[in-house]
């Protein structure tokens, strides 16, 4: 039902964000049409209205869809529609429910779907940051049990100068992408790529961010206040309290004995016997509720966790607070591939591959933003054996795509340009086994195995993860959290870097919101941890890059050449360009402004085409050397072809430095010779000479 159309306004960043309700989609639950400049995104929330059955989970799905309409592209597949979301989709919806998830009722199971659409894209204007608030601002207004409002930013470094919101022209010259997402008292979120920035500067850009944040959240609120629907009321998948009190009395200290190991395989089994014992003893006194009983167990096990962490500061494998699991690194596993590295953290183990291809293997993006390309690329792959369970593999996740975006944004700052090393890179991340904190082991094994594929990083990075425990005002934090830590407990703040400074943080969190202080005791702690792992660890494994390429992998070299003579080295149909490969077994790439990429397993074949495609680009000077080959022979002499479509006369008279009878005698079709350019005629035709050429090379060697 369609409801009296009003629009609200607001500032953010100094530019006037406005919200139309009431005009469009009027069967939602919440719905509103955000403007931020030129940029359009619609958001629709909705809920069920009665709880989905045998489920122990909120099951709330966020989607962000990019219309190619947005930015006037058609789509370039075959039905010229939009198909499965992109990857930044997906990393843009991930963004959005970490931010909104943590405050809905964690006894709800009413599914919930937030759709934002984006309809229009200014580039100076983030959809992203539009369609968050925009959740934010749908939510609060509608009927579904939510406890916001929330804010978010986009937050830049700009010549060491803090930009919220920063426009399409600043982006490129930042420093720091930073998105802040938090409540009005707190932050909910934090998502971030970084160019070595340093804890000081990275925590005065968070609270910059939250301060706007918490005058979008107070125009929300006002909002709500006037035209807010009241909230419904759910069933409430509430635990009967006597239930929890009679399974805790009666099995606690077995589940304390059972977790107590720092091995998943032994803690697995010894729980197994004592989950049967439970069922067994109150399946028949709750025979209607055995789901209930699950999550009993699963309360009693957090109930054990939390307060050995909170009370005895003992965590579930005996390590201290600021302790990490053991570490180990190895490079060079795996042959034939271009590079290989492996990172162990306790239990947590992973495979990374790095290979190494011409410009041409880059990426191709067909989204709405003004990337076209993708060089570097990160994949993470997470099998089901890695956690002892059986599944068919479907194929990558959206947690196994944000994994693989996260580790690949904390490599890319120290990945060197195309002008220091002309190749398109991927690295593929295999899990192996896994109890907690793989995306951060994949960063570690990323730098390893581009170090051992002889790619000149800037700089190495390691990734750690710390957690939270909260009660009241009570808090501590702890670095390396392993599973159990991650599942029970109220925070993974996962931070990428070098030992310069932070380069990736990505936050999920379970609670309200986090402190300050609670931030910036995190980045203290991950700073320490990952400066251990680099200079005790990983540089151990290998202290700097390999000097040369593996044998395996293309040797690429570049030229820039002229952009007028690029028509001339492809040739008419391709046909300079393909014989140019063929002739030499190499790949060429040639880019609008006169960049050319040329690969081949051997570099001396990279080199003899590069020579090749310079002879075509820069006009025969006279005096100039090369090599060429001889296409026809006449009474008079022999046509040699110096560069594909460039060819000149070899006269009888300059074939040899001795008197030459028949020019048959000294050459044949197919030959390759050494001339020199003696002339070049008023209508361009070339002259050249074995004679001077021999002579020459005589005289050098003396």
């Amino acid at each position: 039902m369609f409801e009296q159309f009003r629009v609200f306004k607001t500032m953010v960043a100094g530019h006037e964000m406005s919200f139309e309700v009431g005009k469009m989609c009027g069967l939602s639950n919440g719905s509103c049409l955000v403007r931020y400049g030129q940029t359009t995104v619609l958001v629709n929330v909705t809920a069920s209205r009665q709880p989905r059955e045998g489920i122990d989970f909120f099951p709330l799905s966020v989607d962000f869809e990019e219309k190619l309409y947005a930015v006037g592209k058609i789509p370039g597949s075959f039905l010229k529609r939009e198909g499965r979301p992109s990857e930044k989709a997906i990393l843009s919806s991930r963004v959005v429910d970490r931010s909104i998830r943590p405050l809905f009722p964690h006894d709800m199971r009413n599914d919930c779907t937030v759709i934002m659409t984006v309809l229009s894209v200014d580039p100076d204007f983030s959809p992203e940051v539009c369609g968050l608030i925009g959740t934010s601002f749908a939510l609060s207004i509608s009927d579904i049990p939510w406890n916001g409002p929330i804010g978010g930013v986009s937050v830049g470094l700009v010549d060491g100068e803090i930009v919220i919101n920063p426009n399409a022209q600043q982006r490129e010259r930042s420093d720091l992408n930073l998105t802040v997402a938090g409540t009005a008292a707190k932050v909910c979120m934090l998502e971030c790529g970084a160019k070595e920035v340093d804890n000081a500067t990275m925590m005065r850009a968070i609270k910059a961010g939250h301060e706007e944040v918490q005058k979008i959240c107070h125009f929300i609120s006002e909002v709500q206040a006037e035209i807010g629907k009241p909230k419904f009321t759910y069933e409430r998948m509430e635990i009967d309290p006597e239930m929890f009190e009679a399974i805790k009395e009666f099995a606690i200290e077995d589940v304390r004995a059972a977790l107590d190991t720092d091995d998943k395989n032994v803690r697995d089994a010894r729980l197994a016997p004592v989950i049967d014992g439970i069922h067994a003893k109150f399946d028949e006194v709750y025979p209607e509720e055995t789901a209930k009983i699950d999550e009993c167990i699963y309360k009693l096990q957090k109930f054990v966790v939390r307060r050995w962490l909170l009370d005895d500061k003992k965590r579930v494998d005996g390590r201290r607070m600021d302790e990490m699991r053991p570490l180990n690194a190895e490079v060079g596993l795996i042959p034939r591939v271009h590079g290989s590295g492996m990172f162990t953290r306790g239990q947590t183990q992973v495979l990374t591959i790095a290979t190494l291809g011409a410009m041409r293997e880059a990426q191709l993006l067909d989204g709405i933003d003004n990337e076209e390309t993708k060089r570097y690329m990160h994949q993470y792959n997470f099998p089901s054996y890695s956690v002892g369970e059986t599944r068919p593999s479907r194929g990558p996740g959206r947690r196994e795509i944000g994994h693989g975006a996260l580790a690949e944004k904390a490599l890319l700052p120290v990945i060197p340009s195309v002008e220091e090393f002309p190749y398109a890179l991927r690295l593929v991340s295999e899990v192996l086994s896994s109890n907690g904190s793989t995306s951060q082991a994949s960063i570690c094994g990323s730098t390893l195995a581009l170090m051992d594929a002889g790619v000149p990083i800037k700089a190495p990075v390691a990734g750690i993860s710390c957690g939270l425990i909260t009660e009241g005002d009570r808090w501590d934090t702890m670095i390396d959290i392993q599973g159990l830590e991650d599942f029970f407990g109220d925070m993974d703040f996962k931070v990428g870097g070098t030992h310069k400074g932070i380069t990736a943080i990505q936050v999920d969190i379970k609670s309200d919101g986090l402190a300050m202080e609670v931030i910036e005791d995190a980045l203290e702690k991950t700073y320490k941890a990952r400066c251990y792992i680099l200079d005790e660890i990983m540089l151990k494994a290998i202290p700097e890059p390999r000097a040369e390429l593996s044998e395996f992998a293309p040797k690429m070299l570049t030229i820039t050449i002229d952009p007028e003579k690029i028509r001339e080295v492809i040739g008419s149909g391709g046909k300079v360009i393909q014989k140019i490969s063929a002739e030499c077994d190499a790949k060429i790439d040639i880019e609008d402004d006169g960049k050319v990429f040329v690969s081949a397993i051997d570099i001396e074949s990279a080199r003899r085409a590069i020579q090749m495609i310079e002879t075509i680009a820069k006009d025969p000077e006279v005096g100039a050397f090369y090599k060429g080959k001889v296409t026809r022979l006449m009474a008079f002499g022999a046509f040699v072809e110096i560069a594909p479509g460039k060819e000149g006369l070899v006269h009888i008279s300059k074939l040899d430095t001795k008197r030459v009878e028949k020019v048959e005698d000294v050459v044949n079709v197919g030959d390759e010779i050494i001339v020199k350019v003696t002339e070049i005629d008023s209508q361009g035709r070339i002259n050249l000479s074995r004679k001077d050429a021999l002579l020459a090379m005589e005289a050098k060697k003396q």
